[in-house]
């Protein structure tokens, strides 16, 4: 037995009578374990900064973002950042390890190994890319505001999920694993654009240090050297040299979680031998032996998403909405906005580009012998299109690395706070009035994990 409920029935505090636990620690549990919670908290966070930003105190807002950090190691100085960019160079790196290591599981034991099942969410989400870079484009064709480009084409999977989650029986769960494969893929093209077409300057020999140091990543996965502190210091050390190599260093982040052995290193029905086999007293040494193999019967993906999730879901994502959410919206930079071609590219290209492309490329395909997944209609389909286009964290992400000029990203910013409350919107609404309460109750047939860590069983 999993989840909260495992919990509750030991001999711990959650699971006590005490007003605390029933009352406090309990509510806290399950709303973790739903799917709405990282949402919620990202939602807070962005709130948050939004109001700190616009406040008498908005200057210490931006102030206490910008405070340098100046490590010095010896005589050497390291790489100084500011607490924003320690934020989304160092923090979303994390983040971008679990995206790397979710990509890599759905690579080899989830949707993603059948290419029958992938295929169309696969090209549902190269139009869910594509037109909406043409919408900013159209509006961007030249200038420094044409490099935003990559700003409409993400997908924020934890908002999205989160407005599907809110529907219940409403919707049929294929919809929601459909959406979740749809977001992995549109990870994938997020990463390629932010390697591509996003890197600074490149310094070659740092390049150089963590291409070598990543193939002994590789060569130490094949010796099966299992100690994982080795890899954590080794991915550190991967890190700051992408860092200082000009490529965005939340690219180690995804690349080190692609390496990551996706198969279990033991075989479980040898460790689960091992186990039947201890005897009823079984000494200290036996019993850490059958606890290393029974750890051992479990993927290294699946442990460290286990690991690291609630770190990235509920602390590292909330402080990123905290740093790069805060946009100042005076009369004028609102006026600025409501006639900037930035916001606009970027409004339309998440809440009509989005759903546009995701529905377009998806007909066409049936149009070759594809067809919807059993028990979801088109204005249903269109509707999880609509939550595709919240784009906010990832977009968010992308602006900083897309414009260096501050005016443009605020703009850029507004638009996706605007285009994420309307997709969102129009998201709940049309799954709302295209679903009945209590049709759909079944559970899909392959258990699927999100970023927020839930099934979608």
């Amino acid at each position: 037995m999993a989840g909260p409920e495992y919990l509750f029935q030991r001999e711990t505090f959650a699971g006590g009578d005490r007003w605390l636990a029933r009352f406090v620690a309990q509510p806290i549990l399950r709303f973790v374990h739903r799917e709405v919670a990282s949402g919620v908290l990202l939602l807070v966070a962005a709130t948050t900064a939004l109001i700190w930003a616009n406040s008498p105190w908005s200057q210490s807002y931006f102030d206490f973002w910008h405070t340098e950090i100046d490590l010095t190691v010896g005589g050497y100085h390291v790489h100084p950042l500011s607490l924003e960019a320690f934020v989304n160079d160092g923090l979303m790196a994390m983040f971008f390890f679990v995206v790397g290591l979710e990509i890599k599981r759905e690579l080899v034991t989830g949707y993603l190994s059948s290419v029958r099942a992938a295929t169309l969410p696969a090209i549902a989400a190269i139009g869910g890319m594509v037109v909406p870079a043409l919408f900013y484009v159209v509006f961007n064709p030249t200038g420094e505001a044409a490099s935003g480009w990559g700003i409409p084409m993400a997908t924020d999977i934890a908002f999205a999920v989160g407005v599907v989650a809110l529907l219940g029986s409403r919707v049929p769960p294929i919809l929601k694993l459909f959406l979740l494969t749809l977001a992995i893929v549109d990870d994938i093209g997020a990463i390629a654009v932010i390697a591509i077409f996003y890197a600074g300057d490149l310094d070659l020999r740092w390049l150089a240090v963590a291409v070598v140091l990543t193939v002994l990543v590789r060569m130490l996965a094949l010796m099966k050297v299992w100690a994982l502190e080795v890899y954590w210091v080794i991915g550190l050390v991967i890190w700051y040299a992408t860092l200082e190599s000009g490529v965005h260093a939340t690219i180690a982040g995804v690349v080190l979680g692609l390496l990551t052995p996706a198969k279990p290193l033991l075989d479980r029905a040898k460790a689960q031998d091992m186990v039947d086999h201890l005897p009823d007293d079984p000494s200290v040494e036996q019993v850490h032996q059958a606890s290393f193999l029974v750890q051992e019967s479990v993927p290294v993906t699946e442990r460290l998403e286990s690991l690291l999730h609630p770190f990235t879901a509920f602390l590292i994502v909330p402080i990123f909405a905290l740093a790069n959410a805060g946009v100042p919206l005076s009369v004028d930079t609102v006026t600025e906005a409501a006639g900037s071609p930035v916001t606009w590219g970027v409004i339309l290209g998440l809440v009509v580009g989005k759903p546009l492309g995701i529905a377009a490329f998806t007909w066409v395909a049936t149009l070759f012998g594809f067809s919807l997944p059993e028990g979801m209609n088109w204005p249903q389909f269109v509707g999880m299109g609509f939550a595709a286009g919240i784009g906010f964290t990832v977009s968010i992400f992308i602006t900083g690395l897309a414009f260096d000029d501050g005016g443009i990203t605020d703009l850029a910013k507004i638009g996706i706070l605007v285009a994420s409350g309307a997709a969102g919107g129009a998201a709940l609404a049309l799954l709302w009035f295209s679903g009945k309460r209590g049709a759909h109750t079944e559970v899909p047939p392959t258990e699927h994990h999100s970023h927020d860590g839930t099934s979608a069983s």
